[in-house]
């Protein structure tokens, strides 16, 4: 996500461009789960804005990165001048297996060199942490960074951190390759119960504890191992829900918290991925119109020319020089990374302009990450699926699975087939040992949740559900598309700075334009 360094040093005036709507909240409902600081009364209210503080006794030791983060590094082709350093974190592994034992050693990377850190959480299925903190810092001006350093974290099972390798390549092509649209049910949960089994025989007693609510647990070691007395954190997407976890958890370590696009809290994975195609096909729409309007290499024909690539896909897919075959699964996938980054939209456009020619490379490196392993990084589908079924409880019968695969594809004609297969691809996998709460985070100072209008993973209705969840939640809606409004929209970047910065909290119901 490139950004302007100016976005960040906007008067708080800015924020005038923004209007308040109402904000209505539900009945809260209390997680009774264990683990973490014990709740306060909601009669309490929520605590004030947290001091700055300044890290003290921390027990990171930060070196030169190594050459397998390094290399990595070079492709984001960070400035020169900003100051990168690479540590570790301990924190304990926790299996439901062995309760509150093992280790699980996190790769935490520092960009910038203020003293004030914070902390930065990615989509398990995006970029490590590490690596999406140094894309962020490279957009933010040297006075943020000398006052803050972001802290980037590859989570637990990621990027170096233990990362999980352990769905057989064949295996992991046969479900992101094929077709969504063809709706098989049977076959998609037959391939996701052959992954399930060999990611049991290959991480055994960890694959439980690949999940969310210990990957919140692993926000308070990194906050003790950097002598915070609170944890200050930028969340993006899935990873905002890590910290809305940890908020549940451990009130009391909560410093200035940004969410920025927090998913739906609901449990019912048919109510969150549903909402979730709808934003994907939205954005979709989102991406042709504006590529019309900036006469892109697609002109006013995007969706056709999409339908063209996908057509190919289906009798003879194209395949790129490292063989990677562009199979319409595959297609999809490099669509929805596309659409995901609002700063790639044009690079996205002359992708399928140039699929369409017959030349695959551009589209198919969207996808790539999601497919290919390489000795320094897994394929992100791993971790995704491991976290992703041990996040939900949700396990449907194939008529049900069908039902809503038939229903999706029908009214969501782009992606809809593509989150009906990830519905079914957790339906072999156990139930949860630990399934999430929906986060009230009673008792935490407030916390900003940033919401996009049109997004394609973390749709604005499902945001708006879980600000309104949380107890101290002030939400700010940006009426643009793309996966995330930090610097993308001028006045959310605003009202997160002045936050972070000043302390100064937006009125909840905040709406920045377009």
């Amino acid at each position: 996500m490139r950004v302007g360094r100016g976005i960040w040093l906007l008067p708080v005036a800015l924020l005038a461009a923004c209007t308040a709507g109402p904000s209505a909240r539900p009945v809260i409902v209390v997680n009774d789960g264990d683990g973490g600081s014990p709740p306060t009364t909601a009669s309490s209210g929520p605590a004030p804005v947290p001091e700055l503080g300044e890290p003290k006794d921390a027990s990171v030791r930060w070196t030169g990165c190594g050459p397998e983060v390094r290399d990595r590094l070079d492709k984001l082709a960070p400035p020169a001048t900003l100051k990168i350093d690479c540590g570790r974190v301990n924190g304990v592994l926790d299996s439901p297996y062995a309760p509150g034992k093992g280790t699980v050693r996190m790769q935490v990377l520092r960009a910038g060199s203020g003293p004030i850190p914070i902390v930065v959480v990615n989509d398990v299925d995006g970029l490590p942490g590490s690596l999406y903190a140094v894309r962020l810092a490279a957009s933010l001006p040297p006075e943020f960074l000398t006052r803050f350093s972001l802290v980037g974290v590859d989570r637990r099972g990621t990027g170096n951190s233990d990362a999980v390798r352990c769905v057989p390549e064949e295996v992991r092509a046969a479900i992101v390759d094929a077709d969504p649209r063809e709706l098989d049910v049977e076959g998609w949960v037959d391939q996701a119960r052959t992954a399930g089994q060999q990611c049991s025989i290959a991480l055994e007693t960890r694959l439980p504890a690949l999940d969310t609510w210990r990957t919140a647990a692993d926000m308070e070691s990194i906050r003790d191992a950097l002598g915070m007395p609170r944890l200050h954190a930028i969340g993006h997407g899935e990873g905002s829900r890590v910290l809305s976890v940890f908020a549940e958890r451990f009130p009391d370590s909560v410093g200035r918290m940004v969410l920025d696009g927090l998913p739906d809290p609901t449990q019912d994975a048919i109510v969150a991925l549903e909402g979730v195609a709808a934003g994907a096909d939205a954005t979709f729409g989102a991406f042709a119109a504006d590529c019309g309007a900036r006469g892109c290499e697609l002109g006013a024909g995007a969706r056709q020319a999409l339908s063209e690539v996908l057509a190919v896909a289906v009798t003879a897919p194209l395949v790129t020089a490292d063989d990677v075959e562009l199979n319409v699964g595959v297609v999809l996938r490099a669509v929805l990374a596309g659409l995901s980054d609002r700063q790639s939209w044009p690079a996205l456009s002359k992708a399928i302009a140039d699929a369409r020619s017959g030349v695959p490379d551009g589209l198919a490196a969207f996808a790539v990450t999601t497919v290919r392993e390489t000795d320094d990084l897994p394929a992100t589908f791993d971790a995704t699926l491991v976290t992703r079924c041990n996040d939900t409880k949700s396990r449907l019968s194939t008529e049900q699975l069908t039902g809503s695969a038939k229903d999706w594809t029908a009214r969501f004609p782009v992606f809809g087939g593509l989150f009906a297969q990830w519905l079914a691809v957790c339906s072999p996998w156990p139930v949860p040992s630990q399934p999430l709460p929906m986060p009230t985070a009673v008792g935490a100072p407030p916390i900003v949740v940033l919401g996009t209008a049109t997004d394609p993973v973390t749709p604005l209705e499902g945001t708006t559900r879980a600000a309104q969840q949380l107890a101290s939640g002030a939400l700010v809606s940006w009426q643009g598309a793309g996966h995330g409004a930090l610097g993308v929209s001028p006045c959310a970047t605003d009202a997160a700075r002045a936050f972070l910065i000043d302390g100064k909290v937006p009125r909840d119901g905040t709406v920045c334009p377009p």
